[in-house]
């Protein structure tokens, strides 16, 4: 009787408890028995009850729930729960999800439907559900490509098959920490990369600059400070294939060569290959250097705008929508308001031993002269998404270089005047279009064009005579590139590239009347399948490629293998193997080396395939890189062979300057980088050797040193980076490139005529130069970045011979020495705000 009165009455307690509301009471259910309900809102709206005793079994509360409602509750397994009104029929559906690659079920797979219920799969990968007016299943699960279906109400007499494709997460390369200075990396295919917003600072650089900060790189140099004559690995500056965002660019320097024709504040990421470069990549037998100035990622709206010495600029990005965006970019001289230090060394420079200073050297006049320079470019970006899968990208660039130099002068009663104009410049444009066709294809179609102009025209009173020179070259033309993901490991990629290049070239003179046009065209096509492995435990790496071009002009098939082999051999050290063909059917010559004034007197020319060959290239380099402990060692030792090449395209100064034969030049050398991290501070030392030889058969002597041979380089940077303060101090030393000396026993001093030894039998005095940079950079509570930098080139002031040729005086019947030299100490300043 004890025992039965304490049991009544704790039935009565329960049923006199306070009522609480009924999804409450689920949600506890829920967790105490880990099971899940299915009900629409509408059956359980506002209804409350007396709660069901914890200590009950799942089916008692279940009972107790069916007596205290109007709902009646099915039970799927212990897991899952459906809820429904008793006088209605519940309809229900059912099905399976699988994977995709092997049918086998996903257990566990999470399932949302109508944004509001959730459950999830068995080991069997089952599941059902009650079955709604519509309902739409949300499916996905770790590993998984999420997967939205809808199905319609319906009795289902089978279940419903869901399958799930794998989620393939393709891995980026793996890169080095900073390699040179912050913001500067390793590729694992050997390319190196740079970022220039996050880009520190290097020994007389304050800003970004593509083209100055590659020639930091160890086989990259630029004989005469030019960014215009750029030589990797012994090639010419035109062996190089310049890229802005798919436009291949015929001029790269501003000023003719002292600064890069690519605003530093506005690319993205650089990449540039020395060797082992995609089969994507075609018309270079040298390095390639691809500029993308698309965001990796979304970015919220900018402005920046900066001045220094010798140019001022503007950059603007304006978010229009989520899926669109706008940017703009435009640079300056400031040379039509004022002449600052920098300019007049970069003008001294640029002009020495050109026909622009030559008429006042070479002659006893009472000399005046009036130059007006200036350069602009500026860039215009709209990005367009349409829907998740779909991207349009238009890209528009601009470049300009002006020179115009009036001089006049007066000898005894005879008044003479010349006006020269020398105008140089670039349009690109491209629209890109990429689409996702899904987590494992994508496909991307450019359609590109690019313009590039080079005119002088000089007029001479005196001798009333005009001379006219012009080469213009027009390119454009459509790639096609198809991306595979097949899995984890393994990509595939395929395309197809139509190019059209057509070069004119124009001279004109007057007194005497002279007249010569030239138009070429060529149109190749390019079929491109490569392939990539990169497993990331076994430490391997391998990319193969295969580019076959077809000439029509000359109906020639060229087929060009690349390879990227990499491995590691542990954590820390790793061996890599790189290799390619090339090939290249336009180059720039010299006729005349006062063409265009002797300022910028190369032009382009495309081959004709005989006196004009297709050039090719074969190179092979073996590097071993070592990283620990702040430590990085780079050693790579390379082979490279370039055949069709014209004496023409070699800039000669002596007895090859007027012959016209062809041959090839092979290198092979060793360049080496030692870089240590201390916590701010950065050193690094770079070496490189190299041994660069000419051989052109057909000439009385066959085989000499190339013109662009630097023996030994070496080089060293010491950085300091803390806070938003950074300087850096550095060195650079090479041996002396080669030259020709006169044969002095064999020139007739009365009726003078140059006499050389064998070509390039001596070398110009070794190269010094110690360069100092340092920025500083804060920002305001408002959120408004400051930046000002200071640079000084040639701190000592050495004066550098970087190049000699002889001629003769007409005047004196001599043999005359003519030097050219590197910039004078050079200052530079800078100041950028940015919000």
């Amino acid at each position: 009787m004890f025992f039965l009165f304490f049991h009544i009455l704790n039935l009565s307690a329960q049923d006199k408890g306070k009522d609480m509301p009924f999804k409450k009471i689920i949600i506890a259910i829920e967790e105490q028995h880990a099971v899940s309900f299915n009900y629409t809102e509408d059956n359980i709206e506002g209804l409350e009850i007396n709660p069901p005793k914890k200590s009950l079994s799942l089916e008692q509360k279940l009972e107790y729930l069916r007596k205290k409602t109007d709902l009646s509750f099915e039970n799927i397994g212990n897991k899952f729960i459906n809820i429904y009104k008793k006088d209605t029929v519940s309809k229900m559906i059912c099905g399976y999800v699988l994977s995709a690659t092997d049918k086998k079920p996903i257990e566990n797979a999470n399932i949302i439907l109508n944004n509001k219920n959730h459950f999830t799969t068995d080991s069997e990968g089952y599941f059902e559900c009650h079955n709604e007016s519509k309902n739409t299943f949300v499916i996905s699960h770790i590993g998984f490509a999420s997967k939205r279906i809808t199905a319609g109400n319906t009795d289902a007499k089978d279940c419903v098959k869901i399958l799930l494709e794998p989620e393939i997460t393709e891995l980026h390369e793996i890169k080095t920490n900073a390699i040179l200075a912050s913001g500067i990396s390793k590729n694992t295919d050997g390319s190196f990369e740079i970022k220039p917003k996050k880009f520190g600072i290097l020994p007389g650089l304050i800003e970004p600059d593509a083209l100055q900060t590659m020639q930091q790189i160890p086989g990259v140099n630029s004989l005469d400070e030019s960014v215009s004559s750029i030589n990797v690995r012994g090639g010419t500056h035109d062996q190089n294939l310049f890229l802005w965002n798919g436009i291949r660019m015929f001029q790269t320097g501003h000023f003719f060569g002292l600064i890069s024709v690519f605003n530093p504040n506005l690319a993205h990421t650089i990449s540039i290959y020395k060797n082992g470069s995609s089969a994507f990549y075609g018309e270079s037998v040298s390095s390639v250097v691809a500029i993308s100035s698309t965001p990796e990622k979304t970015e919220k709206n900018s402005f920046s705008a900066g001045i220094n010495m010798i140019n001022a600029d503007v950059y603007a990005k304006y978010n229009l929508s989520k899926k669109s965006y706008i940017e703009i970019s435009a640079r300056k001289s400031i040379t039509d308001f004022v002449e600052t230090p920098t300019y007049k060394e970069y003008f001294n420079k640029v002009f020495q031993n050109t026909t622009i200073t030559d008429f006042s050297q070479s002659q006893n006049l009472n000399y005046k002269s009036d130059k007006k320079f200036g350069f602009y470019d500026a860039t215009i970006k709209y990005a367009q998404k349409i829907g998740i899968k779909d991207q349009i990208i238009l890209d528009l660039i601009t470049i300009k270089d002006n020179l115009e130099v009036t001089k006049s002068a007066a000898s005894y009663t005879i008044n003479k005047s010349q006006n020269n104009t020398l105008r140089q410049q670039n349009y690109g444009a491209n629209l890109s279009w990429k689409r996702n066709w899904n987590n494992f294809n994508t496909s991307k179609i450019n359609v590109y064009n690019s313009s590039y102009e080079l005119l002088a025209n000089q007029k001479t009173t005196y001798e009333n005579q005009s001379v006219i020179q012009e080469n213009t070259v027009n390119n454009n033309g459509v790639n096609v590139e198809n991306n595979h993901i097949l899995n984890s490991k393994f990509t595939f990629s395929d395309g197809y590239q139509f190019n059209e290049i057509g070069v004119t070239n124009l001279e004109q003179v007057t007194n005497p009347d002279f007249y010569r046009k030239v138009k070429d065209v060529l149109r190749t096509h390019a079929l491109i399948f490569e392939g990539k492995y990169n497993d990331t435990i076994t430490r391997l790496y391998f990319k193969g490629g295969m580019r076959l071009n077809y000439i029509e002009k000359f109906k020639k098939y060229i087929a060009e293998p690349r390879i990227q082999l990499g491995y590691g051999i542990n954590k820390s050290l790793t061996l890599e193997l790189l290799g390619e063909l090339k090939s290249q059917n336009s180059q720039q010559i010299i006729d005349l080396q006062k063409d265009y004034f002797g300022i910028e007197k190369r032009r382009w020319i495309i081959s004709n395939n005989s006196t004009i060959p297709i050039q090719r290239s074969r190179q092979l380099s073996l590097n071993l890189f070592y990283q620990k402990n702040n430590w990085l060692l780079d050693i790579e030792n390379f082979y490279k062979k370039v055949t069709g090449i014209t004496t023409s395209s070699q800039g000669f100064q002596n007895q090859l300057e007027f012959v016209r034969t062809t041959g090839d030049y092979e290198i092979w050398g060793t360049e080496m980088l030692i870089q240590k991290k201390i916590n701010h501070f950065l050193t690094w030392l770079s070496y490189t050797y190299n041994e660069n030889n000419y051989d052109f058969r057909n000439y009385e002597y066959p085989r000499f040193p190339n013109n662009f041979e630097l023996t030994h380089t070496l080089s060293w940077a010491g950085i300091y980076e803390k806070n938003n303060f950074k300087i850096a101090l550095g060195t650079k030393w090479s041996s002396g490139r080669p030259k020709t000396s006169p044969d002095l026993s064999r020139i007739d001093l009365s009726n003078p005529e140059l006499v050389y030894n064998k070509p390039n039998n001596s070398n110009l005095h070794m190269f010094w130069q110690v360069n100092l940079s340092s920025t500083y950079k804060w920002e305001t509570t408002g959120g408004i970045q400051y930046k000002i930098g200071i640079s000084i080139l040639n701190i000592l002031n050495r004066k550098n011979e970087i190049n000699e040729y002889y001629r003769i005086n007409s005047l004196t019947n001599s043999v005359e020495e003519i030097n050219t030299f590197s910039l004078q100490r050079t200052p530079n300043l800078s100041f950028r705000v940015s919000f």
